[in-house]
């Protein structure tokens, strides 16, 4: 069992309701027994994913329905807590997306929403529509904060766009996470989004300016300080084996792993949509189709926990990144831990680190695939 604070041989965890109540090791308390017979390889938390577009053929952008099989399609995989990520849109394509998600996010099907967009930086735009970057305007960003509410947990912006940092200090007296990404800002501009109340580094290294020894621009802003949570997209793709061990170790408890997953997530390739723009996956890889780079990942979090411990990164620290830091990210202390009160979300993983059983609030999940 990785709690993940620590790995502990023979150990168990003992259920009531919806939490979690006890967890200790050796010999569970007499009368106790695993339910169904009920005994795996290894226990960890539910995994927490605070960056995800959609999944199964569906996206966050196209409505309750589709989120719902966007959420169904990850929870199967052992993401028992989902932030649904907003592309870049129209103010007034966002505030309906932001309406259609909020009956998710107030039942607790979604743990929140996080707008990536539009207040980007064009030379980053990534798979962004250049289009429709603008620079954050007080009177759209505080209708989009208002028509959300508190179910806004994030916000990526670059801090370079004029009205960034009033932005940001406008999101964090909200209660917002404000994050730094897709952006070309020198290493003052971001600290100075940092000294306004930033706190998260989107997808590190991925659609930013690269650093360079004379202007280290904004990932080494990101990574050195110690209040801010680093994300990372685990893929194969996105980052060499090489580039996740060095991040793992500068950002240690502070690194979290994200999918960033497109609709495409856990299907076969094929031709989809992320946002307005079209998309390719060749070999498990998204691109978009005008062949200008990367379009978020096909990963679920489980993938990237197996594929951070395959670049050499420890179990225990890949498992922390895809649960208890990315809580932590966004202030849930009751989630991404095994602990007496925490929520009663589980992962049964095999030998192999595949997920074999998912229990999400004190119940075992129905992984059959849904029907297409």
């Amino acid at each position: 069992m990785l709690t993940p604070e620590r790995e502990t041989r023979d150990a168990w965890v003992a259920v009531r309701g919806a939490q979690i109540v006890e967890v200790g090791e050796g010999r569970p308390p007499a009368g106790a027994a695993p339910p169904g017979g009920r005994q795996h390889a290894v226990l960890i938390p539910g995994l927490v994913d605070v960056h995800n577009h959609g999944g199964g053929g569906a996206a966050f952008t196209e409505g309750a329905e589709a989120a719902r099989a966007a959420r169904a399609a990850h929870l199967r995989e052992g993401t028992t807590t989902l932030v649904a990520s907003l592309v870049t849109d129209t103010q007034e394509a966002l505030l309906e997306q932001v309406c259609s998600l909020l009956p998710l996010v107030r039942a607790g099907e979604l743990a929140g929403i996080h707008l990536e967009g539009p207040w980007l930086a064009p030379q980053w735009c990534g798979a962004h529509p250049v289009a429709l970057l603008t620079d954050p305007d007080p009177a759209d960003v505080a209708a989009l904060a208002d028509a959300a509410g508190d179910a806004l947990v994030m916000v990526t912006l670059a801090p370079e766009r004029p009205g960034a940092l009033a932005a940001t200090r406008l999101l964090r007296d909200r209660g917002v996470r404000v994050a730094v990404g897709h952006t070309d800002a020198t290493y003052d501009q971001t600290r100075a989004a940092l000294e306004a109340g930033a706190t998260v580094a989107t997808h590190l290294y991925n659609a930013a300016r690269p650093p360079h020894h004379r202007e280290p621009g904004p990932s080494v802003a990101l990574l050195e300080d110690p209040a801010v949570f680093v994300e990372s997209i685990v893929d194969g793709a996105h980052l060499h084996p090489a580039v996740v061990r060095a991040t793992a170790r500068a950002a240690g408890q502070r690194w979290m792993l994200v999918t960033d997953a497109m609709a495409a997530a856990l299907l076969g390739d094929g031709t989809y949509q992320l946002g307005t723009l079209a998309v390719d996956v060749v070999d498990g890889v998204a691109r978009l189709q005008d062949g200008t780079g990367l379009a978020g990942s096909t990963l679920s979090l489980a993938q990237a926990v197996r594929t951070a411990v395959g670049c050499g990164v420890p179990l225990l620290d890949a498992v922390r990144a895809a649960t208890a830091t990315p809580a932590a990210a966004m202030g849930w202390s009751d989630l991404g831990r095994l602990a007496p009160g925490a929520r009663a979300d589980l992962v049964a993983l095999d030998e192999d680190l595949r997920v074999h059983e998912v229990m999400r609030a004190g119940q075992w999940m129905d992984r059959a695939p849904a029907p297409r």
